[in-house]
């Protein structure tokens, strides 16, 4: 499988802990989202995925797939252990709709293309995200409470750790304050402990750069 990346994307970063929990061989294919306007936006990715966005995951039979949902929903199937989602069905429903909370009532509000064009329209990027971010994650933490345990539903990693630990990644970037959330904290820190979280980190990847961009 090739995975079509960018070290700090936090959509392709949730992929690379799937594919790691779940120990799938795969080739890393650095997409520079900065680097001269943005590679993403080139004929030959933008012939992968249209909304020229990463991840983008090409199997191993040639089919391209692209947003995070629609990939680790294909390696839960393919690959179903260990899994990602719960066996109980209310369960299973949960841990989605925590990962939801982040990939469409969250990340979507302080991406990049977001974020250029809130500053081309004359606003505050930095504030924005931050007020999004905090707003997101204040009702994720509510909505956690009635599963979390040691990690958010139950004791066993599911799909939505892989959403929480790279947007608290991005909160400390817009220097959001996380002491509304502690529970969130406190799971993030039991997924870091993991080889998988380990090895989907951004600073572990090829492209890692020393400094923010």
């Amino acid at each position: 499988m090739i995975l079509y990346d960018y070290w700090r994307s936090s959509s392709a970063w949730r992929v690379r802990i799937a594919l790691h929990w779940k120990g799938v061989p795969f080739e890393r294919r650095v997409v520079n989202l900065i680097k001269d306007g943005g590679e993403q936006h080139g004929a030959e990715f933008q012939a992968l995925n249209p909304l020229r966005q990463v991840p983008v995951l090409v199997t191993d039979d040639g089919h391209a797939i692209a947003q995070s949902m629609a990939i680790i929903g294909y390696l839960e199937e393919r690959h179903p252990t260990p899994a990602l989602l719960p066996a109980d069905p209310w369960l299973r429903a949960r841990a989605r709709q925590l990962g939801e909370m982040v990939n469409s009532g969250t990340q979507p509000l302080q991406n990049l293309t977001v974020l250029e064009r809130v500053q081309e329209s004359g606003g505050d990027r930095n504030e924005w995200a931050r007020h999004f971010i905090a707003r997101g994650l204040a009702a994720l933490e509510a909505a956690a409470l009635e599963t979390a345990r040691t990690f958010l539903v139950g004791d066993a990693v599911s799909i939505a750790d892989a959403y929480l630990v790279p947007q608290l990644y991005n909160a400390r970037r817009f220097n959001v304050d996380l002491a509304p959330v502690p529970t969130l904290v406190r799971i993030e820190s039991a997924c870091a402990a993991l080889p998988a979280f380990k090895a989907a980190h951004p600073d572990a990847q090829s492209d890692a750069v020393p400094v923010a961009t």
